[in-house]
């Protein structure tokens, strides 16, 4: 493992934080430490945000081409390294080898590609005369420093997430990655300069929330906040942003519905129900959380997604036969298991519903949960637990179905299942979710959109409508009758 010199990167170099106060990475399926630093203080964060203000002047103007022959060097020099950057993403999250080798690493690169492209593609309305005596155009300029935070799910991938559309469009980004896992943050910064990313471009803090965070959402140098986490956290880094009127992109919780129809492919809800609810052992805002099954399907997707959630394999993260990793800590695997003991009372835990014992006992581990028979008001249902639980319910009507899926305060995520396109056209109208999948639960795309309704936030990752969060539009508007009375005047002075 590759141990950085410090958890900070400022202006191209390592750095250590000097707020006085150390944290440690712990590899959550063992509980051992994997490495100490020093966490970042208010300083360390003025010091970033002046580099990446200094960076500026020569990013912004950089032209197009020179932006995106640099981020193309830059998904090589990460694909070059993706053995390193997987490992140290499976060591610090507990996420099993095979994920972070085929889905973390090999995503972000695609998203480096995608944004080495897209910034060749950053043009306003062209050039017309709308007034009938002006010619009008738009253009897309820089906001200016972006201060980002990223959450502890999906590091790597969040990391790219916030900072490639933004230096795509000629921003410069200071990165505050969760304090639990800022290692392959501090990978991507330091791939970034050896591709030729100007130093200051790319900039990471790793504080705590409280310190560092609010401090760099509330700077006034930082033109523009973007923020992945919780729906509590997003409210309170609200609160900062408009102190200072800054520019504000939210991708908060999610509690996303599954629905499926009575004319489903029940095996293939059966296994997406599985596969979408225990991805990343669940700490996924998009994970399918709550299962509602037409009545007739109901009893038999219960017990078979319960039999196929037993045989998933929980184990150390490098062992070749694991499947499901520990949660991302200890913290947060006794949250998931607050949940579900609470649910007890007024639900049928119908398996999982603990940690293993045995060799795994020292690990983050929780074992893959159905729950049966929680009201629709319950805090199982309404609650993002952020675990591996999936919640099941029945509907009867399609009216119901699609009035349950919509009744939770989020709306980030949804999936509906029918082979009858215009069940499912109806369902991709009507559910409120910045994504609605048909027949499958999971699958992005870096072409396209990531984003939510409601208390999931709003503004979006990926695809070139990111550009719309990290870019000012300006309308220019040029007089082509030379005339030095204009027709309006008469409004202030004069006849026609």
């Amino acid at each position: 493992m590759h141990h950085p010199d410090g958890a900070q990167f400022i202006a191209g170099r390592p750095a250590k934080g000097t707020s006085g106060r150390t944290h440690t990475v712990v590899n959550p399926a063992t509980g051992q430490d994997v490495y100490i630093y020093e966490l970042a203080g208010t300083a360390d964060v003025d010091t970033a945000v002046t580099a990446a203000r200094h960076a500026l002047t020569t990013w912004a103007a950089a032209t197009p081409a020179e932006r995106s022959d640099t981020l193309h060097r830059f998904a090589e020099v990460v694909a070059d390294r993706a053995e390193d950057f997987a490992r140290t993403e499976s060591l610090q999250c507990g996420k099993p080898l095979k994920l972070t080798r085929e889905f973390d690493v090999p995503g972000t690169i695609d998203n480096i590609a995608f944004f080495a492209g897209a910034a060749r593609h950053l043009q306003g309305q062209a050039a017309g005369e709308y007034s009938g005596d002006h010619t009008s155009y738009v253009r897309r300029e820089p906001i200016g420093v972006v201060g980002s935070i990223a959450p502890w799910n999906y590091p790597l991938q969040m990391a790219a997430w916030k900072i490639l559309p933004a230096i795509a469009a000629g921003n410069t980004v200071v990165l505050k990655p969760a304090e639990l896992t800022p290692l392959t943050s501090l990978l991507f910064a330091r791939a970034a300069t050896d591709a030729g990313i100007p130093d200051g471009v790319i900039n990471i803090v790793t504080g705590t929330g409280g310190e560092a965070g609010e401090h760099l959402v509330g700077h006034p140098d930082v033109a523009m906040t973007s923020f992945t986490g919780s729906t509590a956290v997003g409210r309170r880094v609200a609160e900062i942003a408009t102190t200072t009127v800054k520019r504000l992109h939210l991708e908060l919780g999610g509690k996303a519905p599954f629905l499926v129809f009575d004319d489903a492919d029940l095996d293939a809800a059966v296994n997406g129900a599985v596969a979408g609810a225990l991805i990343n052992t669940g700490q996924d805002c998009t994970a399918a959380t709550r299962a509602y099954i037409q009545r007739p399907l109901y009893d038999a997707f219960v017990e078979r997604t319960a039999a196929l959630m037993e045989t998933v394999r929980l184990g150390d993260p490098f062992a070749p036969g694991t499947d499901l990793g520990p949660l991302v800590s200890h913290a947060q695997r006794d949250r998931v298991a607050g949940f579900v003991d609470r649910a007890r009372a007024y639900a049928r835990v119908v398996t999982g519903g603990e940690a293993p014992l045995g060799e795994l006992e020292s690990g983050a581990y929780y074992l893959p949960t159905l729950i049966a028979g929680a009201p629709q008001d319950s805090e199982v249902v309404q609650s993002e637990i952020f675990g591996p639980v999936l919640v099941v319910l029945p509907f009867d009507t399609d009216d119901e179905g699609i009035a349950l899926a919509n009744d939770t305060p989020y709306g980030l995520a949804a999936s509906a299942w029918s082979r009858d396109v215009y069940r499912t056209g109806r369902a991709t109208r009507e559910i409120k979710a910045g994504c609605v999948w048909i027949n499958d639960h999971i699958p992005i795309i870096s072409e396209m959109p990531h984003g939510g309704y409601r208390a999931s936030g709003f503004g979006k990752d990926m695809s070139a409508y990111s550009f719309e969060e990290y870019t000012q539009l300006k309308h220019v508007m040029f007089d082509n009758t030379a005339a030095v009375r204009k027709d309006w005047h008469r409004t202030v002075f004069g006849d026609r």
